[in-house]
C-alpha cells in the first residue's frame, strides 16, 4: 500500500511583517524570544548572532513573520518545496539562508515559504573579486546587480583589474546580472585627479578608454558598466557630460546597461555637513540608472560620523528628484562602521573599518551602552583606552537594521528604483532580514 505524503503547511496571520527590537538592560535572548513568541533558535539564525549569550545594551534584533511556512517532511529537497508552493528556488533561499551552505534539509524543519511583502526594489550590492564565495552565494538572492569593483583607470586610458571570471558566473547561476565596476578610485577608496582630467581632456586617450571598457564587456560577459564619477564640479561638468554622452551611445548600440554612481562632494564646516550642487539632470538623461553613493562618510574625508546619514541621504535624494526621474534613481547604502581616535585631526586622523558584527563584539569587549543618533539613523558608542599613561577615547559609527529600515524606506517614499549597497564582503543577516520581509526582489536575470 503507498502512503501519499502529507504536505503540513501553515498560513500565519500577523499584523506587521517586522519588528526591530532594541535590547534593554537586563534583557537576554531568552527573554526577547520569549516576549515576542518565536524560538531562540530563530532569532540567532535569522539575526546571525555570534554571541547570542551575551548581548549588548542596545543592540538590534529583528524579529520577521513570515505569512506562509512548510514543515519538512523525509527526502525534501528545495526543489521539491520549490514544485509544491510553485516559488522559486532562490525565494526560498533569501527566506531560508540556514539552507544556503547545505544540500540536506532535515524532517521537521521549518521552512519559511513566503512573507507579506508590500511592493519590490531593486539592489545593486558591490563585492570585490577576492569576495568568500560563501558569503557571496549567501548574499546573491537578495541582489538584483552586482557591482563587481574591479577595474581602475589609468592615466593613459587603459584599465587595469584581476580576473573576475568565478564571480560573474556565480552570480549568473544565482539570476544576478553582474556589472563591471570602473572609477579612478584604488581599493584604499583614493582618486587621482589628475587620472580624472587626463580622459577627460584628451581626445586619444578617451577614445582609447571606451574601446578598453567595450573590450572588458564583451569578453568578460558582463550585463553593463557602473561608471563611478568623482571630481565631478562646475567646471568639468561639460567634460563629464561629452565622455558619458559619447560612452552611452556605444554601449546602448551593443545593448549594454549603463548605471552611473554620483559621489556628492561634501563640504564640511565647524559647525555642519554640506554638498556641492551639482547639475545632474544630463547624466539622467544619458544613462539607465542614476545611483548616489558616496564612499567617504564618515570615513577619512571627515570627522566622525554616520557612514550614510539619513538626513544628508534624504536632502541630497530631494534634490537629485528636481532633476532626474525617479524610476531611475538609486539611493546608496554604507554598511562599512568606523573606529577612530578622537579628539579628531582634519588630514591627520584616520579611521578604522568595522563590520557589523565587529562592532557588536567590539562593544561588549568594552562594556559599552551602543546608543543612537535619530537625524542620522545610526548606531554609535564610546570607550576608552590607556596608552602611555594617558586616556585615549574612541568613538564607533555603525549601521544597524533601524538604519537600514530606514534607508530602504526612501524607496517607496519616494518612488525610486531601488538602493546601492556598499559593501557585501561581509554577511550582514540582520539587513537581509529587514529588507525581504518587507519587499520583493526585482529581477532582470531568470532565477532558479
Amino acid at each position: 500500500m503507498i502512503h501519499k505524503k502529507q504536505h503540513i503547511i501553515y498560513k500565519l496571520v500577523y499584523e506587521e511583517t517586522m519588528n526591530i527590537h532594541v535590547v534593554q538592560p537586563g534583557e537576554t535572548i531568552y527573554t526577547i524570544a520569549a516576549d515576542y513568541n518565536v524560538s531562540v533558535t530563530k532569532l540567532v539564525e535569522e539575526n546571525g548572532l555570534t554571541n547570542p549569550e551575551n548581548l549588548v545594551v542596545g543592540q538590534t534584533i529583528v524579529i520577521a513573520y513570515p505569512e506562509q511556512v512548510y514543515i519538512a517532511q523525509e527526502g525534501d529537497t528545495l526543489e521539491s518545496i520549490a514544485g509544491i508552493f510553485n516559488v522559486t528556488r532562490m525565494q526560498l533561499l533569501r527566506n531560508n539562508p540556514f539552507l544556503s551552505d547545505r544540500d540536506t534539509i532535515y524532517q521537521g524543519e521549518i521552512i519559511n515559504i513566503s512573507y507579506k511583502t508590500h511592493g519590490s526594489i531593486s539592489i545593486n550590492a558591490y563585492a570585490y573579486p577576492f569576495i568568500d564565495r560563501n558569503v557571496l552565494r549567501k548574499s546573491l538572492p537578495y541582489i538584483t546587480y552586482l557591482t563587481i569593483f574591479n577595474y581602475r583607470t589609468l592615466a593613459d586610458g587603459e584599465i587595469e583589474g584581476s580576473d573576475e571570471t568565478e564571480i560573474i558566473q556565480t552570480a549568473k547561476e544565482y539570476g544576478v546580472a553582474p556589472l563591471m565596476s570602473l572609477s579612478t578610485l584604488t581599493y584604499l577608496g583614493t582618486s587621482d585627479i589628475r587620472t580624472v582630467n587626463s580622459v577627460l581632456y584628451n581626445e586619444d586617450i578617451l577614445e582609447r578608454h571606451i574601446e578598453a571598457i567595450l573590450g572588458i564587456l564583451r569578453e568578460k560577459g558582463y550585463y553593463g558598466l557602473n561608471l563611478s564619477i568623482v571630481h565631478l564640479n562646475q567646471e568639468n561638468e561639460p567634460a563629464y557630460e561629452n565622455f558619458v554622452t559619447r560612452l552611452s551611445l556605444r554601449l546602448e548600440a551593443e545593448k549594454y546597461l549603463l548605471f552611473v554612481t554620483i559621489t556628492p562632494k561634501i563640504v564640511i564646516s565647524s559647525n555642519e555637513i554640506s554638498y556641492e550642487r551639482v547639475d545632474y539632470a544630463a547624466f539622467g538623461k544619458l544613462a539607465d540608472y542614476i545611483q548616489i553613493l558616496s564612499y567617504s562618510w564618515g570615513t577619512l574625508a571627515g570627522p566622525p560620523s554616520a557612514t550614510t546619514p539619513a538626513y544628508l541621504s534624504k536632502i541630497f535624494l530631494e534634490n537629485t528628484l528636481t532633476m532626474i526621474p525617479s524610476e531611475k534613481i538609486y539611493s546608496g547604502i554604507s554598511i562599512i562602521g568606523y573606529e577612530w581616535q578622537v579628539p579628531y585631526v582634519m588630514g591627520v586622523s584616520r579611521a578604522n573599518s568595522l563590520t557589523y558584527n565587529t562592532a557588536i563584539q567590539l562593544a561588549w569587549q568594552t562594556r559599552s551602552t551602543i546608543l543612537f543618533e535619530e537625524n542620522s539613523q545610526a548606531p554609535f558608542f564610546e570607550y576608552y583606552t590607556s596608552a602611555f599613561g594617558r586616556q585615549i577615547r574612541h568613538i564607533v559609527w555603525f549601521s544597524d537594521a533601524r538604519t537600514v529600515n530606514s534607508l530602504v524606506g526612501f524607496v517607496p517614499e519616494f518612488s525610486i528604483q531601488g538602493v546601492g549597497i556598499w559593501n557585501i564582503m561581509s554577511y550582514f543577516a540582520q539587513m537581509w532580514l529587514v529588507i525581504n520581509s518587507q519587499y520583493g526582489i526585482n529581477k532582470v536575470l531568470p532565477e532558479s
